[in-house]
């Protein structure tokens, strides 16, 4: 942080990691913000896709720092081409106050929904539970073949997913990521992220989608996992 830093931009559940900020780490980043007068801006369009038990909370709930909480039906309601999405602003009443005035004008000036999705958004939210279980029962099923194909090796893992529909696999660094999603690709017709894409460091690591089908899934961590047979 420097004296030009005006906030801190969290995503919670983090993308493609799929790790929630604890408790703890929210009350520190709030007391951390409101300490210097920060903004904190949270992106929380995985929040509903939780995959453990744990309790986790909202940035929302926050009042100490000022904060912005964002999410929308792209992600909740797996409707990515009706955009509409919502922001809550929290915080110090005050500052809350003078938050909100600016961002109407924003809103009414430059993102105003459309009326079509404003009389079917509570259709949409309606439904999204369905849509919900439909993804977070393929996920968990997609993450179970992984690992059991992961058990049958010993070169690469993946790295704990508490939400979302990604899941980060760790490779060995032979070569770079990026060489290998293309290798993928081209030889194996299978298609992954490289972790760069994600601002990952060092080479080492693939980002998988885990609502492709089950079947395909299955098939392709088959193929990708041919890769690395010869280095066991």
């Amino acid at each position: 942080m420097t004296n030009r830093t005006r906030a801190v931009i969290v995503v919670h559940p983090n993308n493609p990691t799929g790790h929630f900020t604890k408790t703890d780490e929210i009350s520190k980043l709030n007391q951390i913000c409101a300490n210097r007068g920060l903004a904190i801006i949270a992106d929380e369009v995985f929040f509903d896709f939780a995959l453990t038990q744990n309790p986790y909370i909202s940035f929302a709930s926050g009042n100490a720092a000022l904060t912005f909480t964002m999410s929308g039906i792209s992600k909740i309601c797996g409707l990515p081409q009706m955009k509409a999405a919502w922001l809550i602003a929290s915080g110090p009443q005050e500052l809350k106050a003078r938050a909100l005035e600016r961002l109407e004008i924003i809103a009414d000036t430059y993102l105003s929904m459309n009326a079509p999705v404003q009389y079917a958004l509570p259709t949409f939210l309606d439904q999204r539970r369905e849509f919900q279980s439909q993804v977070i029962s393929r996920v968990r099923t997609n993450l179970r073949e992984l690992d059991r194909q992961l058990e049958l090796q010993s070169v690469c893992t993946r790295l704990e997913v508490e939400a979302g529909w990604y899941v980060v696999l760790r490779i060995p660094a032979t070569r770079s990521d990026e060489d290998l999603a293309l290798l993928l690709l081209e030889s194996k017709e299978v298609y992954t992220h490289p972790g760069h894409f994600y601002d990952f460091p060092n080479d080492g690591f693939l980002v998988l989608s885990l609502i492709t089908p089950e079947e395909d899934f299955a098939a392709g961590i088959k193929l990708l996992l041919s890769m690395f047979d010869a280095q066991q």
